[in-house]
This record gives structure tokens, sequence and C-alpha cells, in this order.
């Protein structure tokens, strides 16, 4: 498997392909995070997705099967995401995400090293009001889940230099306001994004 360890540019805009299809994500959460968090991790997972035209379906693990899916992803979220509880020290936690190969291939399980994250921002985190703390933690997770993302979805083992898929991340970075791709990163999903039945992948853009 290859990490991320710990990943920035601008926003761009990009519309979204009218024959993309979505990718069906399956979650699964060692500890039930708040509904808050949760809903930051998807919102934040749009916003750095849609300018590639990249879309997403979210289902519970337990509810996996009888869907019909172009691309599929099985994420699990270890240990606690969850923003309560922070402490004011941090430490270097090692690869806080991973994408699962075999024999070279990419294969569709993420796992997000949500007790490592914790460790790594929770000095900062812990500085910010508590209201905004899920939502902040949340978008970091999201960050890390685009990362990997995009190594299975751009059918790619290679980072960038810059943007999310470089190959680590500052503190800042992830609890920064915005997280992009770059360019070339963002083409590369869009040229492999899935695509509605009938309707060919557009290729080397």
């Amino acid at each position: 498997m290859f990490c991320l360890v710990l990943g920035v540019m601008p926003a761009f805009g990009g519309a979204r392909d009218a024959n993309s299809a979505p990718v069906t994500l399956y979650t699964h959460f060692q500890q039930e995070p708040a509904p808050p968090l949760v809903e930051a991790i998807e919102d934040e997972l749009e916003a750095i997705m849609s300018p590639a035209g990249v879309r997403f379906e979210w289902y519970p693990l337990s509810d996996a099967g009888g869907r019909v899916s172009t691309q599929l992803a099985v994420i699990h979220f270890k240990g606690e995401c969850d923003a309560s509880g922070l402490r004011s020290d941090a430490g270097y936690p090692g690869p806080l995400g991973w994408t699962h190969i075999s024999d070279g291939e990419i294969l569709p399980f993420i796992d997000v090293n949500c007790d490592g994250l914790r460790l790594f921002v929770q000095r900062d985190l812990i500085g910010m009001p508590f209201a905004k703390r899920d939502e902040v933690l949340g978008r970091a997770i999201a960050r890390i889940l685009a990362h990997e993302l995009y190594h299975l979805l751009a059918h790619t083992k290679e980072h960038a230099g810059k943007g999310i898929a470089k190959a680590a991340y500052s503190v800042e970075e992830l609890l920064a306001g915005t997280l992009q791709f770059g360019k070339k990163e963002c083409a590369s999903l869009r040229s492999h994004a899935p695509r509605t039945i009938g309707e060919p992948s557009v290729q080397g853009q």
C-alpha cells in the first residue's frame, strides 16, 4: 500500500460533466462520529472533487450490496473521528491514510487514520472555538480521503508537487480554509471519471 503522510493550492472552477456517473462510497467508522463532522467530510469532499466532475453517493458499509456501480470504494475510518477530548500536545503519527494495492493493482479499499490525524492537528485545533472543531476536523479528514481517492480514481501511484495530491501535508494545510488539487491532477481525475452506461471515458486530456 502507499501512504499519505501528512498535502496547497487555490480552488479553481470547473463545470460538472453531465455524463459522469457517481462514485459509490461505502463507509465504516470504527467509532460513530458526530453528525456535524460527517456532514463536513461530505461537503468538503464534494467541494474538492466537483471541479474535476467527480460526484459521490454515500452509503454505510452495512448497506452494501444490491447496487450497480460504475466505480465504488470502501472507506474505513480507523480510531476516533471526533473533535472532543483534545489535548494540547501533538506528535508525528506516521501515515494518515492509505490505499491498498495487490500485485501492482490499486484496490478500491481506503483507510483513514483518524487517531493519527487527531494527534497531528490537536494542538492547533484545540485553539479554535469549540463549535467549529467538528467542521474543521471533518474538512481535514475529507482532504486525506480526497488524496487517497485520487490514487484510486486517477489510477496512479504518483504524487504531485503541490495541492492535495502531494505526498505530505502540514498542520496548517490540513486546517486551512481551502485546499484543492492542482490543475494537472484535476484534469487527470476528469479524464478518468466514471461514465454513465453507453458513454466512453475520454483519456489523455
